[in-house]
Parts: C-alpha cells; structure tokens; sequence
C-alpha cells in the first residue's frame, strides 16, 4: 500500500493538560498528517479544548469523577478513534508537551506495514531545551535509548491498533510505567516492538529545579514498585532488578551504615564508599555507549542520587497498597 492509503489508516491521540503552548505546537505538528486527530484532555482550566476544537482535533475530556492518569487518557482516546475511524489500522500515542518531527509518522508507517509482528515502533525522542538545565539534560540522555528490537516504548510510540486491541489497551489504574506494562504483555502475546533509528519527537520537560527532578523519581520509584509487584514473578523478572538496586541503594545501604555506627565506632561509614563506586561503574558504562566525560560524570552522580527518591516512590506504593489507600497522579510539571 501506497503512503497515502496507510495514512488513510492512521489515528493521532495527543493527551495533556493544561500544556499552554507546549500543546499549541503538538497539534499543529500533526494537524492533516493523519486520518483522524484526537486530543484527550484531563482537566485542564486553560484553553487546551478550545484550542483542539480550533485546530479541527476531536476533543475527549474525560470526566472528573475518576483519577486522571495517562493510561486512562489514552484509553479513552483510543476508544474514540475507533469510533471515529473504524477502518484505522495504526494510531500514534504522543504527549501534549510534544512536537513530532516532520517525516516521522511515514517512518514509522512504512515499518509497521512491512513487518506484520511489530506491534510498537518508536524513534528518538529529544529535550527541546537541554541547555537550559541539568534536568532537561538529564532527559535527553535518557531517552538516547539503543536502536533496534526493544522491550518497551514511552509515551510517545506508534501502535498496531490489532495488537492494543488484543492487549486490551493500557492498565488505566497505573499512575505511572504504563508503556512498558503494555509491552510487556503485548511481547507475552507474541509481539514485538522496536526502537528506530529515526527523529521521532521534541519533548519539553520544563524542569528547572531539584524539586521536579526529585518527583519525577519518586513517580519512578513507584512504578517499580507497582510493575514489580504485579509482574515480577514471571519469566521475564519484569522491573525486579530494578526495585532491587533501589531497595539496597536508596535504603538498606544507609541503614546499615547508620545502624552499625555506634557499635562499631563509626567504621561502618566505610560502607558509604559503595556510592561513588557505583557512580564510576555508571560513568564507564556510559563512556563506552558514547557520551562524554562531562554528561557521562553527570548522568552517573544522578543515577545514584536518584535511588533516593526512587526508593521513596517504592515505600509509597507498598504504604498505600497495605493502607487500601489509592495513590494519587505525581506530577512534577509547572504547567502554564
């Protein structure tokens, strides 16, 4: 099939809220690009539904007796584009606070359509402002993930709609970790997903303090916890080293330290050492995948630091599943 017959077969959902001109240049990146564009608001109080309706979007809101969170958001977007555009055989996930990169749907268009096992494409996602804050920075090396056969995707991704559907979507109760949930049962159905070598989308975090950073992380934290506990178990292991390195890093570690202190004359404090060590094994890996001195010293003494927080996100979880407490949206963005 020929470009123009797959895009007559590709949805858009665009979630956000409250994204101010962050969303103003998400849709216009895709305005006429795709068959049907949909935009699912999650109680914004700025004008991101009139300003969907402007740009011809069909506008979602979704009710606010229910907890926002993404997977709810692009649940219902899907659900609306299937009414929409029955015939729609693709559909691009994409964040409101992002821009999609001018040849990216028929990239990954084109590579869907030749591999009938691809459930998920996705390609590089960028920081529009790295140079504006380590945090940003931060971002955009995190993202630099390794081309070719993937075990999950982000937020922004292009999805087979025939595999969502057999999925039975995205796990609406996650606040967070909700992508490589769904892959995760979407490979456990046989299916695959690949990270393309190709520019994808232009994110804009907006992070410029420790505080956002730090949340973001507990937000990390949590979905850890939550994959962990609901997944762990199986062959995959899913997320079990991770809540692990996390639990031993971010609170065993200085426990221990702290604990034997007294009894050992502050000798203990020795174990602290572990810190930098771990930092150094983190800065060589990086040098090795490519990055340079400078974002290899800075994304090692971040990755440390943040078993901190992430730590913290876990003990949420395991508090507010114990307590029958539901955990409420971290969010981490100033939104204008």
């Amino acid at each position: 099939m020929n470009e123009q017959g797959l895009r007559a077969e590709l949805g858009v959902i665009a979630i956000g809220r409250n994204e101010g001109e962050r969303l103003r240049r998400c849709l216009l990146s895709l305005v006429g690009r795709a068959a049907q564009l949909v935009y699912v608001d999650s109680g914004s109080t700025d004008e991101s539904v009139a300003l969907a309706r402007s740009l011809g979007a069909l506008v979602v809101v979704l009710p606010t007796d229910v907890s926002f969170t993404a997977a709810r958001a692009r649940n219902a977007g899907f659900a609306a584009l299937r009414e929409a555009l029955p015939q729609a055989r693709f559909v691009q996930f994409v964040d409101g606070d992002c821009e999609v990169a001018e040849s990216w749907l028929e990239t990954g268009l084109a590579r869907l359509a030749s591999e009938p096992t691809l459930a998920v494409v996705c390609g590089r996602r960028r920081e529009r402002h790295p140079e504006q804050s380590i945090y940003n920075r931060l971002c955009d090396m995190e993202w630099n993930t390794p081309v070719g056969e993937a075990e999950a995707c982000g937020g922004d991704a292009m999805m087979r709609v025939a595999a969502v559907e057999q999925a039975g979507g995205y796990d609406a109760t996650l606040i967070a970790g909700e992508e490589p949930e769904l892959c995760l049962r979407l490979r456990r159905l046989g299916w695959r997903i690949e990270r393309l070598d190709a520019e994808m989308t232009l994110h804009d975090a907006a992070m410029s303090r420790l505080s956002q950073w730090w949340r973001r992380s507990v937000r990390a934290g949590h979905a850890y916890a939550e994959g962990s506990a609901r997944h762990g178990n199986g062959p995959e292991r899913f997320w079990k080293r991770e809540t692990r390195s996390n639990w031993f890093w971010g609170l065993g570690l200085p426990v221990v330290a702290a604990s034997l202190a007294p009894p050992t004359g502050g000798m203990s404090g020795a174990l602290l050492g572990g810190y930098p060590a771990l930092a150094y094994k983190v800065f060589r890996h990086k040098r090795t995948e490519g990055l340079d001195t400078e974002d290899a010293a800075l994304y090692a003494a971040f990755c440390v630091l943040g078993k901190f927080p992430q730590a913290w996100g876990q003990l949420t979880y395991w508090r507010n599943r114990l307590s029958g407490t539901v955990t409420q949206l971290i969010e981490y963005k100033t939104h204008t």
